[in-house]
C-alpha cells in the first residue's frame, strides 16, 4: 500500500488484502488502485487481478465496500481462484483525498511519518474509517465514539508494534464489528558515510525500497547534490560528528564507504555501540583485518566489533556501482527481515515466512465457512 499513495491524487477503488490462510502470494495490507487513468498495485500473483479489477470499476462508479473472498478451486475450471492453495480475503471501496482519515494517511505517509489506518470491514458502518498519528488523536470520525476511541487506542498498539491485521470489537446489543488495522511506521534511515561512486548508486537503489537516505561526507566537492538523485540529503561534515548530532535509531542503516580510516574508525567506534538495525562498512578483506585492528585500539570490544558487517554486502558475483549497491542492500534487507540471504532454490518451507510473522502477530481469523472462493 505505502508505495501506492504517492499516486493516489483523486477519488479511486482501493482493493486491500485484509486477511490471508495457507499459502498466498501477498500479505495483509498489499493493495490495487484503480482510477479513471488506470492501475496501479496487485493483490496476487496475477490469479485474481481481472475480478479486482471488475470489482473496483463499481466502487469507482459509486457502489458500496464489498468483501471478497478468494481461495483455491481445482474442480472448477472457471472459478477465480488462488493457484498457490491458499485463501484471502479482499477489501474493495472507493477513497478519496476528501476522506479525513484516508488524506491523514497520506499525508503522513508522504512525510514519512508513523501512522495507523484503521477501517471497518463489517458491520453496519463497512468502509467507515480513522486515521492515527504521532499524538494518537484519530483523524475521521465514527458513528459511535466508544468505539472510535476502542479503535484508535487499539490502532495506536499495533502501530507502535508495527502490525497489521483484522481485529473484533464485541459492543453491547449489537452485532461484533471486524476492523482491519494497517500500520504503517516511520521509514527506516539509511545513513551512507563517504560520497563516492556506490554511494550514489546506493541511494538510487534505496529510496525505492523506501529509505529516508542521507549521504555525508567532509569533503564538499564529493557531496554535491548534483550527483545523487531527487529526496536524498547530502551533508557535508565529518561522519562521527554527524552520526553523534543525528540520534539514529533501531530502524537506521549505517553503510560506510570511505575507505579511510580517519572517516570510518571514529564513526564506527560511536554506531558500534548504538542499537543499530544494520552496520556495514565497505573494503577487501585485508581492510576490513586492518580496521578491526584500528576498532580493538579504539577500546572496543569483540562482542562489539563482531556486529560490523564487513566487508560488507551479499556475494552477487558483481563489481559495478550498481551490482554492488544491490548487494549490499540485499545484506541490508537479509539483516533487517531475518533473512539468510542463500538461494531459495532447494530450500524448503514458507518462502515468506518471515513476512507472514511480521504482518499476522495474531492469528489471522478463519474465511467464512463453506466453498472459500464464493463472493
Amino acid at each position: 500500500m505505502r508505495e501506492l499513495l504517492p499516486y493516489l491524487s483523486g477519488p479511486v477503488a482501493l482493493a486491500t488484502v485484509i486477511g490471508t490462510r495457507g499459502n498466498t502470494p501477498r500479505g495483509a495490507g498489499t493493495a490495487l488502485a484503480r482510477s479513471g487513468s488506470g492501475v496501479l498495485g496487485a493483490v496476487s500473483g496475477g490469479c485474481v487481478e481481472a475480478e479486482v479489477h471488475r470489482l473496483c470499476g463499481l466502487a469507482l462508479a459509486g457502489g458500496p465496500p464489498s468483501i471478497v473472498d478468494f481461495g483455491y478451486t481445482p474442480d472448477d475450471v472457471f472459478a477465480v481462484g488462488l493457484s498457490c492453495e491458499g485463501a484471502m480475503r479482499v477489501l474493495v471501496q472507493r477513497v478519496s483525498p476528501a476522506d479525513p482519515a484516508f488524506a491523514a494517511v497520506a499525508t503522513a505517509v508522504a512525510a514519512g511519518d508513523a501512522v495507523g489506518w484503521a477501517r471497518i470491514v463489517s458491520g453496519p458502518w463497512t468502509g467507515h474509517g480513522i486515521a492515527v498519528r504521532g499524538s494518537f488523536v484519530p483523524v475521521g470520525a465514527l458513528p459511535d465514539p466508544v468505539l472510535e476511541r476502542r479503535i484508535a487506542a487499539e490502532t495506536a498498539g499495533m502501530l507502535a508494534a508495527g502490525t497489521s491485521g483484522l481485529r473484533v470489537f464485541e459492543r453491547a446489543g449489537a452485532p461484533p464489528t471486524e476492523v482491519f488495522v494497517e500500520s504503517f511506521p516511520a521509514l527506516p534511515r539509511l545513513l551512507v558515510y563517504g560520497a563516492v561512486d556506490f554511494a550514489s548508486a546506493l541511494a538510487e537503489l534505496a529510496l525505492p525500497l523506501g529509505y529516508r537516505v542521507t549521504v555525508c561526507d567532509p569533503r564538499p566537492v564529493f557531496a554535491d547534490p548534483v550527483r545523487f538523485p531527487a529526496g536524498v540529503e547530502v551533508v557535508v561534515d565529518w561522519p562521527h560528528r554527524h552520526f553523534a548530532a543525528t540520534r539514529p535509531g533501531p530502524d537506521t542503516a549505517v553503510c560506510v564507504l570511505t575507505h579511510e580510516p580517519r572517516f570510518d574508525v571514529p564513526l564506527l567506534a560511536l554506531a558500534l555501540r548504538a542499537p543499530l538495525a544494520f552496520v556495514g562498512a565497505l573494503g577487501s578483506r585485508r581492510s576490513a583485518a586492518r580496521r578491526t585492528g584500528l576498532l580493538l585500539d579504539e577500546g572496543l570490544t569483540p562482542e562489539e566489533i563482531a556486529r560490523l558487517r564487513a566487508p560488507i554486502g551479499l556475494d552477487l558475483g558483481g563489481r559495478s556501482p550498481h551490482e554492488t549497491a544491490l548487494s549490499i542492500l540485499a545484506e541490508v534487507t537479509a539483516v533487517r527481515r531475518g533473512g539468510t540471504g542463500g538461494f531459495l532454490t532447494g530450500g524448503t518451507g514458507p518462502i515468506h515466512d518471515s513476512e507472514r510473522r511480521k504482518h499476522d502477530a495474531r492469528p489471522a481469523p478463519a474465511l467464512p465457512a463453506g466453498d472459500p472462493a464464493r463472493r
